[in-house]
C-alpha cells in the first residue's frame, strides 16, 4: 500500500517539475490566412502590396502576430493596417480581419521568381501562407512599324498616303526619329495628328498612328517606285517597305497646225478651222470629248465630236466649224475650246476670233449706188431738155 502511494507521489512531483502543459487548440478551433492574388509580377524598384485576410473560427478573440520567412534580408518588407506599420492583428471569431504586406523590390536584384511564407500565430492557433513574386527587369525600347496598305496606286500628281502604326514594346520611353529613302523625284514627309514631324516620343508599351506621305515633285513616268521607311529610337529600329505605283496619265494640248490661236470669220457664214489635239502624256487618252464656250448666238460644232483614242505621243486632227450670230458686231471675240478624256481633267485653249462683215453686203451697196446714179443720169437726160 505504501509502495503505491510512493509511486503516485513520484508521478505528481514529476508533473509539477515539468512545468505547465502547452496550450493546444481545442478541436474545431482554427486560424485561416489567405491572399486573393498570391503570385505577382513586378519590376525593379517597384513596390508591391499583397492584401491578406485572417479568419478565426471557434476560438476566443485574440491578437495574432505576423512574420515573414524566406525573403532576403535586404528587402524592405512591412505589414500595414489602418495606414500604419503593424506587427499584429486583433481577430474576432467568424469575422475577417485584413492586413497588407508591402514589399519593395530592390533595384539591384536579378530578374527571378522569389518565394516566401507569411506566418500568423495566436494562442493555440497558427497559419502559414506562401507568396510568390516574379521580378522582371525593365525591357529596353523595342520598336515595331506596320502599315495598313503598303502598296498604293495613283497618277503622277497623286499624293500617296500610307497609314502606319509605330509601337514601342519596351518598358522605357524613347524618342523615335523617322527617316525615308525614296527614288529621285519623290518627296516623303511624316504627319502625326495632322502636323509634320521628323521625330516624336513614344512611351513604354505605347502605340501611335502616323501618316507617311509620298509625292512626286517632278513629272515621273509610269512605273513602280519603292520607298523605304526607318524608325530609329536609341539602339532599336524598325523598318517597312512601301510601293508607289504610278499609272500613266494623258496630257492633252489643243493647237492649230500653224500654232496660231486666232482666226477670222464672217457674220452669217460657217467657217471651218483645223485643230490638232495632241497627247503628250504617258498613257492613251480615251473617249476624248470636245466642247466649246462660244458667245451668245454663235454655233460651234466639231467633226468628229468625240475621239475614241489618242495614243501617248500622238495627235489627231479635227475640224471646228464656227458660225457667228447673224447680227454679230464686227470685232474680236474669245472662244474657249476644251478636250476632256474619259479618265482625267479637261484641257482648254483660248482662241481669238475676229468677226468681219461679209463682202456681199459691200457689193450690194456698190450696186445700189450704181443703180441710183444711173437713175439720176437718165432723169437728167430726159427731162433736162424740156
Amino acid at each position: 500500500m505504501r509502495r503505491n502511494w510512493a509511486v503516485l507521489f513520484l508521478l505528481v512531483s514529476l508533473i509539477v517539475l515539468a512545468g505547465p502543459f502547452p496550450v493546444r487548440a481545442q478541436e474545431g478551433q482554427s486560424l485561416l490566412l489567405f491572399c486573393d492574388y498570391p503570385a505577382r509580377v513586378a519590376e525593379l524598384g517597384e513596390t508591391v502590396t499583397f492584401n491578406l485576410t485572417l479568419r478565426l473560427t471557434a476560438a476566443p478573440p485574440q491578437t495574432v502576430y505576423l512574420d515573414v520567412k524566406g525573403l532576403p534580408e535586404d528587402w524592405d518588407v512591412s505589414f500595414r493596417g489602418g495606414g500604419n506599420v503593424v506587427r499584429a492583428v486583433y481577430v474576432e471569431p467568424d469575422k475577417d480581419a485584413s492586413v497588407s504586406l508591402r514589399v519593395v523590390v530592390p533595384e539591384n536584384v536579378s530578374g527571378d521568381t522569389y518565394r516566401w511564407t507569411v506566418i500568423a500565430r495566436g494562442e493555440g492557433v497558427s497559419a502559414e501562407f506562401p507568396l510568390e513574386l516574379t521580378v522582371a527587369a525593365k525591357l529596353p525600347p523595342r520598336l515595331t512599324l506596320s502599315v495598313d496598305l503598303p502598296t498604293l496606286r495613283g497618277a503622277a500628281t497623286t499624293t500617296f498616303r500610307y497609314d502606319a502604326t509605330l509601337k514601342n514594346e519596351g518598358d522605357e520611353e524613347t524618342t523615335v526619329n523617322l527617316q525615308a529613302t525614296a527614288p529621285q523625284g519623290f518627296l516623303v514627309s511624316f504627319k502625326y495628328l495632322g502636323q509634320d514631324v521628323t521625330s516624336l516620343p513614344v512611351g513604354a508599351n505605347e502605340s501611335k498612328r502616323i501618316s507617311i506621305e509620298a509625292r512626286a515633285y517632278t513629272q515621273v513616268p509610269a512605273g513602280t517606285y519603292p520607298i523605304e521607311v526607318v524608325a530609329v529610337g536609341g539602339e532599336s529600329q524598325a523598318s517597312i517597305s512601301l510601293v508607289a505605283e504610278v499609272t500613266g496619265q494623258p496630257d492633252l494640248t489643243i493647237r492649230t497646225p500653224d500654232e496660231r490661236l486666232s482666226t477670222q470669220v464672217y457674220t452669217g457664214r460657217e467657217t471651218p478651222i483645223q485643230l490638232l489635239v495632241q497627247n503628250n502624256g504617258s498613257a492613251p487618252a480615251l473617249n476624248v470629248e470636245l466642247s466649246a464656250s462660244p458667245p451668245s448666238g454663235w454655233s460651234v460644232r466639231f467633226a468628229p465630236e468625240r475621239i475614241p483614242e489618242i495614243p501617248a505621243g500622238q495627235q489627231v486632227e479635227i475640224t471646228m466649224h464656227i458660225k457667228p450670230a447673224d447680227k454679230a458686231v464686227a470685232g474680236d471675240y474669245m472662244l474657249t475650246v476644251r478636250a476632256r478624256p474619259q479618265d482625267g481633267g479637261y484641257e482648254s485653249a483660248e482662241f481669238r476670233i475676229t468677226v468681219l462683215t461679209s463682202t456681199l453686203w459691200g457689193v450690194a451697196g456698190i450696186a445700189l449706188i450704181a443703180i441710183a446714179v444711173l437713175v439720176v443720169a437718165w432723169a437728167v437726160m430726159r427731162f433736162g431738155r424740156r
